[in-house]
């Protein structure tokens, strides 16, 4: 317990003010603004290499992996895989198994 409270004590905030005339618009296509723009941030982080996918999810409260994954992927953000980083998995799996 005293763990979570530690958590929540260094949690951030942020507040965004949006005009008027752009929430009325935000809120009648969007239920939930601050849940998608909280999501956008995710998906952007992501994106930029500022969170991992771990993170993402920790951040949005998915509940797994897969979850995290399927939002990733509607927001098209993908992984950042590159084919050296294929050749280098592949040379440690090589090497792993012997």
């Amino acid at each position: 317990m005293a763990s979570l409270w530690l958590y929540r004590l260094m949690a951030m905030n942020v507040a965004i003010e949006i005009p008027e005339n752009v929430s009325a618009s935000l809120r009648s296509r969007w239920k939930d603004v601050p849940r998608r723009a909280l999501e956008a941030v995710a998906a952007e982080a992501y994106r930029s290499g500022a969170l991992t996918a771990h993170q993402v999810g920790e951040l949005l409260g998915h509940g797994s992996r897969w979850e995290t994954e399927a939002f990733l992927k509607q927001a098209q953000a993908y992984l950042h895989y590159s084919e050296d980083d294929l050749e280098r998995d592949l040379a440690a799996l090589r090497a792993a198994r012997g």
